[in-house]
């Protein structure tokens, strides 16, 4: 016949509540000491993956500002008494950038076949032919810059913006 020895039941569980009242604390430490690393490299995928997704976006409204600029249309010029087809351009492309056009800070280079570059500004005035006339092939480029947000991912580019470039190259139909 087989003795029961309660006392030692009782001890191994003692032993073993005993261990486990001991990491009790274990997983929250563990986890406070995880989770601003994890927290960090969230915010930095998503830093980065806003700031590409701003990229493409500015490229979509870019080939759209250049398909209306190729068509030789005015028509969404805010000023229709003399409307002025670099004005509807950028009209175009400030509706197509969902936005963002405001916040990238844009800089336009402007170059039709002969090679030299036009730059935009808002107080310049321009002659209508400032994208050629039709059969001339016509780049449109931006400069723009997005702000990053995570305070590690900032020192990577200079000043904490990401500093892009986004272009359409198109020849001018016979308008």
């Amino acid at each position: 016949m087989q003795t029961t020895r309660p006392h030692l039941r009782v001890s191994r569980a003692r032993r073993s509540q005993g261990r486990r009242r001991g990491q009790l604390g274990v997983a929250t430490l563990e986890f406070a000491f995880i989770a601003p690393i994890l927290f960090f490299l969230l915010c930095m995928v998503m830093d980065l993956g806003v700031a590409l997704w701003v990229n493409l976006t500015m490229q979509y409204a870019v080939r759209e500002g250049a398909r209306y600029a190729v068509t030789g249309q005015t028509g969404l010029d805010p000023n229709q008494k003399s409307p002025q087809r670099y004005l509807a351009v950028i009209q175009e492309i400030k509706d197509q950038s969902m936005g963002l056009y405001p916040l990238v800070n844009p800089s336009y280079a402007i170059t039709v076949n002969s090679g030299k570059a036009q730059n935009y500004a808002s107080d310049a005035s321009y002659s209508s032919s400032m994208f050629g006339n039709p059969g001339d092939i016509v780049v449109l480029q931006i400069n723009c810059a997005w702000p990053m947000i995570t305070p590690m991912i900032r020192s990577f580019f200079p000043g904490g913006f990401f500093n892009f470039s986004v272009a359409a190259t198109m020849r001018n139909e016979g308008f």
